[in-house]
């Protein structure tokens, strides 16, 4: 993976987190079972509307 940045001059600790952040969410994807769905938001769920 390439991470470049397009804008602006981030000092090592601005990198530092925003690596830690892209690292995490890698680690939870590759945790997660194949062909599993992430869970939706609430507010899109249906039944809370319904009435």
């Amino acid at each position: 993976m390439t991470i470049k940045v397009l804008r602006g001059n981030p000092t090592p600790e601005e990198l530092a987190a925003a690596l830690a952040v892209v690292r995490a969410r890698a680690a939870a994807a590759a945790a997660q079972p194949s062909g599993a769905a992430e869970p939706g938001a609430a507010w899109s769920d249906p039944a809370r509307i319904a009435g």
